[in-house]
């Protein structure tokens, strides 16, 4: 198939996918399994090669990252199921103090966001959003806005959530999510900046009745921290979450270093990312007996498992349509024309990602999906490549301009803009004043933030 051909073929093949997705309500999965293989049908590659390139784009996705994504899951739902969420967003409001509520909500939400999931999140930090309103008659939708942004920017740009880890191993930066982590910090710092002003901002302009506000929950704060009885201490708490970035710093530390011997292959083995989250798991384990749910364990991952088990299989699928793009010439053809779409360097990925999820709604398959088309920094036949992203920092602005393009925007077709909306009252007017113009400006400032970064690094 010539080149042309291929492309149009592909954005087809992409608009196909997503009106799967978004109209037919076809499970990610299976769109894009069904897309992937109506691509290598097209493009005209072999039908001995199907099979092989198929079992060999998902069996390399799950070598790669399945199981840290696993583990990272688990550890979230330990913090949330144990009450350490509640007393890692205690602790932020007794250092940013309750004279910032919209500054508290803001970094609550970005440090718990970091292991658990936006949605439950905002759900299981509401009621202290709410005993804080009810406390110094703060303005309900200021708060919910800064909520809603903190959460949202750690579960796009910071490891341990499944999508930022899958988009490291789909780029080639598995081995590396310390690098990841460290670049969704620094481009989360803006994000959160601008939120914060457009938080305090939209709150003076979208108000709620009294009536309306009180009505936000059922549970008083009290009463939630009576469900989850004595709140686990702070150490255990933190612990689930940093040791593992402690233990990757001490492995990149070790090899930048040189050091050798059995001592730098041990630091090298524990701040592998695999090792590192297990270690994360061990403590989620202590925190768990620490708390009296010990017994809940089992539970505990078998939820998780069934939480995470749909992410893995996307995840996989989206490693099958990277793997038949670059069997079926795209990236070739790519590359051959370089000089038309090199101008567009970092901003392409975060078009493509922001496309999907403004179609699909969802900031997971999104970034998935964009980051196996990318394919690895490090592979002669990847899109990477072609746009010159070939070193480990491309990658890691890869991942975070995938990242920011995935926040843009939360609208109706995503389940985080109903959460959002509903557990404070809001129309749904009102949530398209708040919750989609919020995501879209953390999405601009994402990209630009990774632009500027990237005139420097790269």
């Amino acid at each position: 198939m010539s080149g042309i051909a291929l492309i149009i073929s592909f954005i087809i093949a992409i608009i196909i996918m997503i009106w799967m997705i978004a109209k037919l309500k076809v499970h990610p999965f299976l769109a894009l399994m069904t897309i992937s293989l109506a691509l290598a049908f097209i493009a005209g590659i072999g039908l001995d090669k199907i099979p092989a390139i198929i079992g060999d784009g998902f069996s390399g996705t799950f070598k790669s990252i399945g199981i840290v994504i696993i583990f990272g899951a688990i550890i979230g739902t330990v913090l949330e199921k144990t009450g350490a969420a509640l007393k890692l967003a205690d602790m932020v409001v007794k250092v940013v103090g309750q004279k910032h509520p919209e500054a508290a909500m803001l970094i609550m939400g970005w440090v718990v966001g970091i292991p658990v999931f936006c949605d439950s999140g905002f759900v299981v930090l509401n009621p202290i959003r709410e005993a804080i309103r009810k406390k110094i008659a703060a303005n309900p939708v200021g708060m919910a806005v800064a909520l809603s942004a903190g959460l949202y920017a750690s579960h796009v740009f910071i490891p341990p959530t499944p999508g930022p880890i899958a988009a490291a191993g789909a780029v080639g930066l598995s081995h590396n999510l310390l690098l990841v982590i460290g670049m969704g910090v620094v481009v989360s710092i803006p994000v959160l900046l601008a939120s914060y002003l457009f938080a305090k901002y939209i709150g003076k302009s979208v108000t709620l009745s009294d009536e309306d506000a009180d009505a936000v929950i059922e549970k008083t704060y009290e009463q939630l921290i009576k469900e989850y009885g004595k709140l686990p201490s702070g150490f255990l708490s933190l612990a689930p979450i940093f040791a593992p970035i402690f233990f990757m710093t001490l492995g990149s530390v070790a090899k930048i270093m040189g050091i050798g011997g059995e001592f730098g292959t041990l630091l090298q083995f524990l701040g592998n990312p695999i090792i590192a989250l297990a270690i994360g798991v061990v403590f989620a384990v202590f925190l768990l007996i620490g708390s009296n749910k010990i017994d809940e364990f089992d539970a505990i991952t078998n939820d998780t498992l069934k939480l995470v088990g749909p992410i893995l299989f996307i995840t996989a699928a989206g490693g099958v349509l990277g793997k038949v793009i670059i069997e079926a010439g795209f990236v070739e053809y790519i590359k051959q024309n370089a000089h038309i779409i090199s101008a567009a360097g970092i901003f392409f990925p975060f078009l493509i990602s922001a496309i999907l999820k403004t179609a699909q709604g969802s900031s997971t398959v999104a970034i998935i999906t964009t980051a196996s088309i990318m394919g690895m920094f490090n592979a002669n036949d990847s899109l990477m490549n072609a746009l010159g992203l070939t070193s480990e920092i491309a990658a890691a602005l890869t991942v975070m301009a995938i990242a920011a393009g995935a926040m843009c925007v939360s609208h109706a077709n995503d389940s985080y803009y109903w959460v959002v909306t509903n557990l404070t009252k809001m129309t749904p007017q009102q949530g398209y004043r708040t919750q989609t113009t919020l995501t879209f400006i953390m999405g601009l400032v994402g990209i630009l933030t990774v632009y500027v970064l990237s005139l420097v690094l790269l």
